[in-house]
C-alpha cells in the first residue's frame, strides 16, 4: 500500500512597506527597482496592490531550515535594492503613521479591477500580511484539515500582532490589520466544509454568477490554496523580525501535521462552532499575548503562556519529525518578551519620555522597524 502520510512542505509569502531611510514616510516603489529584484529574484518577488507595497515568496520547502536560506535571501536582496533608492523595507502590517488616502495603487489591470469592485474599501488596505502554505495533496484531506486548523488561528495570530498604530494613533488594538482587512467580502473563519465537492461547488457558484474569477478571491484566514496543492494560513500580521515568521511557520506546519496524525488514529480533533473561535480571534486581536485565550475543552479562559505550553506538548513529537523543535519552542520567548505590537510601543513610549514629539516617536519605532528587518540576517 503506497504511503498516504502528506508531504507536509512549507511555502511563506511576506509583504513589505517600502519607507524612505530618512524622513521614514512611505515611498513608492520605482519600476526599477522592482525590475531589478525580479531580475536577482526569478519569480519569488511581485509588486502589491499599493505602490508602496512589495511581495516575496519562497520556494516549495522540506523543512524550516530551509525556509530561512530562502527567506533570508529574500530579504537581503530587497533591502539590498531598496538601499539602492534610499529606500528599506519594513516587515509589520501598519505604518505607524502612514495616511491611506494619499497612497496610490500599482497600475496593473488586477489592480484596477479590484478597486473597481470594492471601491473605498480597497483604497484603505495599507496592511500586510503574512502567509503560510503547507502541501497537502489530497483535497478532502486538506478540507478536513482547514476545519479542525482553524482553532488554533487565534493562537497564531496573538503571536505575530505587529500593527498596533493607524494613521498616527494607538489603535488599542495589538493587530489594526485584521479590522482593516475584515471589511473585504469573503473574509473572516472558514465556514465548515464537508468535503472538497462541497467547497468547489461553493466556489464554482460565485464563479458562474460572475462575482469572483477564481478561489484567489476567497479571503479567509485559512484556505484551500487556489494555485497549490496547499492549504494556505493568512491570518497572521507580518513579522518584523524573520526569526518570528519562522516560529511561526514551524507551528503552522507542525499543527497541521499533528491534527493529520490525530484523524489517523479515534484521537481526532473537535470541531468548535465559528462563533466561539471567534471570540478568541477578536480577544488575539485587541490584545496579543497578553491576555488569555478560551479553552473550550475546560469552558476557561487559560493564560497565554499556557495555551502556548499546551500546544508545545501536542506538537512536540512533529516538531522532532519536521526537524523545527528550536523554532516552535521559541513561541515562548515571543511571550515572555511581547510581540512586535508591544515592541513598538514601548520604543514610542520611549522616545516620548526623553522628550521627542509625537512625530519623533514615531520616526522611532519605523527606525527600530527597519533594524528589525535585517536584524536575522
Amino acid at each position: 500500500m503506497a504511503d498516504k502520510t502528506p508531504p507536509f512542505t512549507i511555502g511563506i509569502e511576506e509583504e513589505y512597506l517600502l519607507v524612505d531611510q530618512t524622513t521614514f514616510a512611505l515611498a513608492q516603489a520605482p519600476d526599477s527597482l522592482i525590475a531589478a529584484c525580479k531580475k536577482d529574484l526569478e519569480g519569488q518577488v511581485s509588486p502589491e496592490f499599493l505602490q508602496c507595497q512589495i511581495e516575496i515568496g519562497t520556494g516549495v520547502c522540506q523543512t524550516i531550515g530551509e525556509a530561512r536560506r530562502d527567506l533570508a535571501h529574500l530579504r537581503r536582496t530587497v533591502a539590498r535594492h531598496a538601499a539602492d533608492y534610499g529606500l528599506a523595507p519594513i516587515a509589520a502590517s501598519c505604518h505607524p503613521f502612514a495616511d491611506w488616502k494619499e497612497q496610490h495603487h500599482t497600475d496593473k489591470e488586477r489592480y484596477h479591477q479590484l478597486r473597481r469592485d470594492l471601491g473605498g474599501v480597497a483604497r484603505r488596505m495599507l496592511i500586510c500580511g503574512m502567509h503560510v502554505h503547507v502541501g497537502i495533496p489530497d483535497q478532502d484531506m486538506r478540507i478536513d484539515l482547514v476545519n479542525k486548523l482553524k482553532y488554533f488561528l487565534p493562537h497564531l495570530h496573538a503571536l505575530s500582532t505587529s500593527s498596533p498604530y493607524w494613521q498616527g494613533e494607538d489603535t488599542g488594538m495589538k493587530s489594526y490589520r485584521l479590522t482593516v482587512f475584515d471589511n473585504l467580502p469573503r473574509t473572516g473563519l472558514p465556514p465548515a466544509m464537508a468535503d472538497w465537492a462541497e467547497f468547489s461547488s461553493t466556489v464554482d457558484t460565485l464563479i458562474d454568477l460572475g462575482l469572483i474569477e477564481d478561489a484567489s478571491k476567497i479571503w479567509w484566514d485559512l484556505r484551500p490554496s487556489s494555485k497549490f496543492p496547499t492549504i494556505e494560513s493568512r491570518i497572521c500580521d507580518v513579522a518584523p523580525r524573520m526569526e518570528v515568521t519562522l516560529t511561526l511557520a514551524a507551528l503552522t506546519q507542525c499543527l497541521t501535521r499533528m491534527l493529520w496524525r490525530r484523524s489517523q488514529t479515534s484521537a481526532g480533533w473537535p470541531v468548535v462552532q465559528n462563533f466561539m473561535i471567534g471570540e478568541n480571534r477578536w480577544r488575539a486581536q485587541r490584545y496579543g499575548t497578553s491576555e488569555g485565550l478560551i479553552d473550550f475543552g475546560r469552558k476557561a479562559l487559560i493564560p497565554f503562556a499556557q495555551a502556548v505550553d499546551e500546544i508545545l506538548a501536542l506538537i512536540a513529537e512533529d516538531a522532532v519529525a519536521l526537524a523545527c523543535e528550536a523554532e516552535v519552542n521559541a513561541a515562548r520567548d515571543i511571550v515572555a518578551n511581547g510581540t512586535s505590537a508591544d515592541h513598538q510601543r514601548k520604543v514610542f513610549s520611549a522616545s516620548k519620555q526623553a522628550g521627542a514629539t509625537d512625530k519623533e516617536a514615531h520616526d522611532a519605532v519605523v527606525a527600530s522597524l527597519i533594524a528589525d528587518f535585517e536584524a536575522d540576517l
